[in-house]
């Protein structure tokens, strides 16, 4: 038979048809189903004939060369949507019949029984076979993906049908407490990310998963997500060494709340961002500080300040408060006193240890000028002379120093998730110019250790880092899934699975992370090339792929990848800032809870770590319960409303 366009064919015989409709007042009707019964009969035909063409370069994927259940449905259904239904679609929903529109985990099944019915309906003569579509396809799909999701994530807890995986922070090493509320809250699977810690770190997380698991009885999968090549912004030239005590004042300028900072006796303190700034003392001044003691200081404007002394807050940290602003300097000289009152009696004298500044502000708008550098050299702001005239513009280093050199003429970059969106003017010996296309009108300010994506640029990196090769070892040791981030293609999952091989962990399943555009163009060869060898999951990273094709783009792209892993029967993991105020910032926002009732679409949700993650499980097994009372992927249940 030549095969033909199905929509040239059904526009064919629908006209060759019309005569015949006309000639029959009595049942036009009879006549469209007629009609109908032949476009899907062809059409099946043609999908079955382009399935079998496409499978046959993977033949050697498959056990004894013979294709899953799995790999014929996606063929079929990749084959039926190379095709405009659009026509025939709404001509099937008038004609009071089930679309082809949830036809992706059974596509045969489904054509078959919309054949069986017409033939039911236009041929009184007709003798059925006897085959029950449902147990030809329909449910089997769906068990099929049911099956493949317990095999990756395990069993669900209790009775909810929501999967829900955590990515841990360094706490989750340490804080038992912390894990084993996680499991009772809803998480099934915790995320571990290998680009932040160390195995030693990893291993403490590990452990108290495991431990929660047996005490409390119930399953967690462990994922260790690869970092692979992590593109980031380089450091930035530190500012004078001053730190700022801010206090809060009202609309009137009175004070209502002081300043507070820590002093220290460990040698070297950090500050996290979050916290409250710290600075060193001598540990004999430490020893004689009490509560209500005060120490005298001249900040930066030469203006008298004094700091109280509030309480210990630990062996070596103590609390002090300061009324009035002030401007501290590194090493600044200092009295210890008794009371504020008496500034005479000066029980010690001596200077606080030094501290470094904080990084210089990079601020640029649309239309400014950016030079992005080899990471070795330092950021900074745009310089300007005495006219105002701009002198330098601002730069940032790049931590892939390579990248740059591959960089072309009319490229995009971007930086920070897409806050910061660039083009390439010119590349030369000092870096890359960049001409600033997207930035929010108050400006977009450049922080270190922000994500720089490259959408257009081929960088020729490998598959797998160093890094990614030396923390594989650990994950084939001690995980039960293993993130591929990056992964582009069939080749880079060939590598994996060859390096898997090499460790003797050929049977640990792989969740490819599909977060750039050509990932997403060759999904189907990535899913066709590994179901067939290995339990395969897929994660829709939405924030770099937001970066990479626009946030328009991406509400289409993540319905197809979405409907293109149901037509393979493969789990899928919705990540990104997923319910991401709450738990982060404990605040609610409506957005994010329509965005967590799209996520049900999805075998796993991801959440992010924050301080206030136990209520976004919380949060978010609400949600996906009373979602799945409602709908399994496109297919709404139609369950009684409550009116």
């Amino acid at each position: 038979m030549a095969l033909h366009t199905p929509v040239r064919l059904m526009l064919t015989k629908y006209k060759a048809l019309m005569p015949i409709i006309q000639k029959t007042p009595k049942d036009p009707y009879d006549a469209i189903l007629k009609q109908l019964l032949v476009e899907l009969v062809e059409l099946r035909e043609t999908i079955e004939v382009h399935a079998k063409q496409r499978l046959q370069k993977y033949q050697t994927s498959y056990h004894a060369g013979l294709f899953s259940k799995s790999a014929r449905n996606l063929a079929h259904y990749l084959a039926m949507r190379q095709f405009d239904l659009r026509h025939l679609q709404d001509r099937l929903a008038q004609a009071g019949l089930s679309s082809l529109g949830r036809s992706e985990s059974c596509v045969l099944s489904t054509f078959d029984a919309l054949i069986e019915v017409l033939k039911r309906a236009t041929d009184k003569s007709y003798q059925s076979i006897g085959m029950n579509p449902s147990e030809n396809g329909f449910n089997q799909g769906h068990q099929l993906l049911e099956q493949h999701t317990i095999a990756l994530f395990g069993s669900f807890h209790d009775h909810s049908k929501a999967h829900v995986m955590v990515t841990l922070g360094t706490d989750a090493s340490w804080d038992y407490a912390l894990v084993s509320a996680l499991l009772e809250k809803g998480m099934t699977c915790a995320r571990i990310n290998c680009a932040h810690d160390d195995p030693v770190v990893w291993q403490e997380m590990i452990g108290n998963v495991r431990r929660a698991e047996t005490e409390m009885a119930r399953p967690c999968r462990v994922l260790m997500d690869l970092a692979g090549h992590k593109i980031r912004t380089g450091a930035i030239t530190l500012g004078p060494a001053v730190h700022r005590i801010k206090v809060q004042k009202d609309r009137t300028g009175t004070v209502i709340a002081p300043g507070y900072l820590i002093l220290t006796s460990q040698v070297n303190p950090t500050t996290d961002t979050d916290s409250l700034f710290r600075v060193t003392i001598p540990k004999r001044l430490h020893k004689k500080l009490g509560p209500k003691m005060v120490l005298s200081f001249i900040d930066t404007r030469k203006r008298q300040r004094y700091l109280q002394v509030e309480k210990a807050l630990s062996d070596t940290d103590w609390l002090v408060s300061c009324q009035q602003t002030a401007y501290l300097t590194s090493d600044c000289a200092m009295q210890l006193l008794l009371d504020q009152s008496d500034t005479q009696k000066t029980i010690g004298k001596f200077n606080l240890g030094e501290f470094s500044g904080d990084p210089l502000e990079i601020r640029v708008f649309k239309g400014d000028a950016l030079l992005l550098t080899a990471e070795h050299i330092l950021g900074k702001p745009a310089e300007y002379n005495a006219d105002g005239e701009l002198t330098h513009p601002a730069q940032i280093g790049c931590t892939l120093s390579s990248a740059i050199n591959k960089l072309k003429v009319g490229q995009p970059v971007w930086i920070d998730d897409g806050k910061l969106g660039a083009v390439v003017e010119d590349v030369n010996k000092k870096g890359a110019l960049l001409r600033v296309t997207q930035a929010k009108a108050s400006g977009v300010c450049i922080n270190s250790d922000k994500g720089i994506n490259f959408p257009e640029t081929d960088l020729e990196l490998p598959p797998l880092s160093q890094k990614d090769l030396i923390d594989l070892d650990f994950a084939c040791a001690h995980a039960d899934l293993v993130g591929f981030s990056f992964v582009e293609s069939q080749q880079d999952m060939e590598l994996l699975m060859a390096e898997l091989a090499k460790r003797n962990a050929a049977e640990l399943p792989i969740i490819a992370k599909i977060e750039t555009n050509r990932a997403v163009k060759n999904l189907p060869d990535i899913i066709l090339g590994t179901i067939g060898r290995y339990n395969l999951g897929i994660m829709i990273a939405r924030g770099d792929l937001a970066v990479e094709l626009g946030s328009a783009r991406l509400a289409e792209i993540q319905e197809e990848l979405l409907w293109l892993c149901e037509a393979a029967h493969v789990p899928v993991i919705w990540a990104t800032q997923v319910l991401e105020s709450i738990a982060k910032k404990g605040t609610r926002s409506r957005p994010e809870f329509t965005d967590a009732a799209m996520a049900v679409r999805a075998e796993c949700v991801m959440l992010n770590k924050g301080p206030y993650i136990l209520d976004a499980i919380e949060a978010l097994v609400n949600v996906m319960s009373r979602m799945h009372e409602h709908q399994r992927k496109k297919f709404s249940r139609l369950r009684a409303l409550q009116w």
